[in-house]
């Protein structure tokens, strides 16, 4: 069974990190879902705005600044997802220790490298 990951803080632009991470998951033929701040479509995967009550989350990988994390905190452990991927800039001691206490693991890593040498 594939896993499914859920990008936060995805984009249709194409320069920003969360539109790049979502493209590669897709080549990498990883379930995904999207969110973010504005709707949209990224390769025919719908990003959505809010916080859809998604099932099946494994990975969260965040493209979101600890600011920006927030209000999305409640929710993301909510999704018990197994682990989140808090790529660079978005590292948050308050989601991380909030994530241990709750069986998720905090990876501090990068999506796109761990996708590229096979650690995903």
């Amino acid at each position: 069974m594939m896993k499914t990951t859920l990008v936060l803080g995805a984009t249709e632009k194409t320069d920003r990190y969360g539109n790049i991470a979502l493209k590669r998951l897709l080549s990498h033929s990883q379930p995904v879902k999207a969110i973010g701040i504005k709707d949209g479509n990224v390769e025919g995967t719908p990003i959505h705005v809010g916080m859809p009550p998604f099932d099946d989350i494994d990975t969260v990988t965040l493209y979101l600044n600890p600011k920006n994390q927030e209000e999305y905190i409640d929710y993301i452990i909510g999704l018990k997802p197994r682990r989140i991927i808090f790529n660079p800039g978005t590292e948050n001691p308050k989601l991380e220790n909030l994530a241990r206490q709750n069986g998720i693991e905090p990876i501090e890593a990068c999506t796109l490298v761990m996708l590229s040498t096979g650690q995903y």
